[in-house]
């Protein structure tokens, strides 16, 4: 089977809108990675008589991005998929940023996964998610060097993802289970965020990380919160990064004195994350993460989401 869909009539023009994420999920760097309802980027694609991408508007909370296709995760994940589809498709992009720049929110990865879902919407024959996942990692390593799949995957399929380079595998989420997401008026660029863990690991530091990530995945296939907070912890990443987030150590700390679960940095920062019990525990949380960050001296933003938050959707079609 191809897995394609015909369309009843070919579209004009279709818009669609991809969340936010948290990538790594603290024990699964570069593989783990959950929706965030709430903020998240929409593209408009059209068809156009000229065959080839270009992005023609760009409005939000980011308006200084690249033009050119090429350099731009939207449009080149677009440029992939009509090459591959419909070289002869003209397609003009509108760009509506919703998340921002070098936030650790997978501004870049929404972007892309939005783009591709409205344009894909445009084929003749569009594809359903899976295949259009590979598109979704080439528009994603523009941004960040890296076609790693832990923001893209969960901002395609929703929810809690294992990606990998060739699959996405949703897994289950514990009844209840909520982030709090805090999102600091800073800005850390992904690339440099990857820097810091250039040089090499004790192969014991990867080997305590292995058992962290096996243990949270039989938490979350056994439905055991206990095993899931014995083990929701990064001693790989974060102790490098950490330093790179002005008063980290106090927001995470601060969240697990109000009951996280667990508490890392979201992506490659500057947003941190805990995962807990309940919304309601996940708002007080919040709360907290978010004085913590104003004692010093940082002001910040704090979200509250199902872990088991949405996928990207096509949100008006024409």
């Amino acid at each position: 089977m191809s897995g394609r869909r015909e369309n009843a009539r070919p579209l004009s023009t279709a818009t669609a809108v991809a969340p936010a994420t948290v990538a790594n999920v603290a024990v699964g760097f570069d593989l783990l990675g959950h929706s965030v309802s709430g903020p998240g980027d929409r593209v408009t694609a059209r068809r156009s008589q000229v065959p080839g991408v270009r992005i023609v508007e760009i409005r939000g909370t980011v308006t200084d991005l690249p033009r050119d296709p090429a350099r731009n995760t939207a449009g080149h994940a677009v440029e992939r998929l009509l090459a591959a589809e419909d070289p002869q498709l003209g397609v003009d992009l509108e760009i509506d940023k919703g998340i921002p720049l070098s936030s650790g929110l997978g501004g870049s990865a929404a972007s892309a996964v939005a783009a591709l879902v409205a344009t894909n919407a445009l084929l003749d024959s569009p594809l359903h998610s899976h295949q259009l996942y590979p598109f979704a990692l080439a528009g994603e390593a523009v941004a960040s060097g890296a076609a790693h799949g832990d923001n893209v995957g969960p901002a395609l399929f929703g929810g809690l993802v294992m990606a990998t380079a060739d699959d996405v595998r949703q897994l289950p989420v514990p009844a209840g289970l909520h982030a709090a997401v805090v999102h600091p008026e800073l800005e850390l660029e992904t690339r440099r965020a990857r820097e810091v863990l250039r040089p090499p690991y004790e192969l014991s530091a990867l080997v305590t990380q292995q058992s962290h990530l096996a243990a949270v995945f039989a938490a979350l296939y056994e439905n055991d919160l206990e095993l899931l907070a014995e083990n929701l912890r990064d001693t790989l990443v974060e102790p490098r990064r950490a330093e790179l987030i002005p008063g980290f150590a106090a927001v995470k700390a601060a969240a697990l004195a109000a009951g996280a679960l667990g508490a890392s940095i979201s992506g490659g920062g500057p947003s941190v994350f805990a995962w807990f019990r309940d919304a309601a525990t996940a708002g007080r949380g919040g709360e907290t993460m978010q004085r913590a960050f104003a004692d010093h001296g940082v002001a910040s933003q704090p979200l509250v989401s199902p872990v088991a938050g949405p996928a990207a959707r096509v949100e008006h079609t024409a």
